[in-house]
Order: C-alpha cells, then sequence, then structure tokens
C-alpha cells in the first residue's frame, strides 16, 4: 500500500488511508484516554494487535489479516511479513 498524502477537502485521494484513519479514529482514539505517551502506545499497539490479527475484515473475505496473509504466502511460496 502506497502512503500518499491527501490533499486538504481530497479524501478520496487516498480512500484506503482514509478509511483506515476513520477506523483508528473510532474504535481506539476516541474510546480512550492517554495519560501519558506510554499508556498510548500500549492502548494504540493493543488495537493494532486486535486489528492486524483478531478482527476479521471484509475486504478478506471476512478472514482475518494474519490468516490470509499466511494462506497466500503459502500458495505463492512467500514468506508472509506481519507484525
Amino acid at each position: 500500500m502506497e502512503s500518499d498524502i491527501s490533499r486538504p477537502g481530497k479524501p478520496t485521494d487516498n480512500a484506503t488511508w482514509e478509511s483506515f484513519n476513520g477506523r483508528l479514529r473510532q474504535e481506539c482514539l476516541n474510546e480512550n484516554w492517554f495519560p501519558s505517551l506510554t499508556d498510548a502506545e500500549q492502548k494504540i499497539g493493543s488495537w493494532r494487535t486486535l486489528y492486524n490479527q483478531v478482527r476479521p475484515h471484509s475486504a478478506l473475505g471476512w478472514s482475518i489479516p494474519y490468516d490470509y496473509a499466511r494462506k497466500h504466502a503459502a500458495s505463492s511460496h512467500l514468506k508472509p511479513e506481519i507484525e
């Protein structure tokens, strides 16, 4: 995924990133209070793990991203690059 910066007022410049940013804000940032940087790192890290390894995604046929990457890496004989 290429990380282009969207122009102000043009969220459709990069709809994938805008969708992710909306989810991050709605599901993590708006739901938590971060009294310190360490607390923010822990809470956002936990959300990232949930998002990438536990939560099914409709764009992946309701698969978990980790499983989807592993399945496709096995079929293409590539090693998955997963954090």
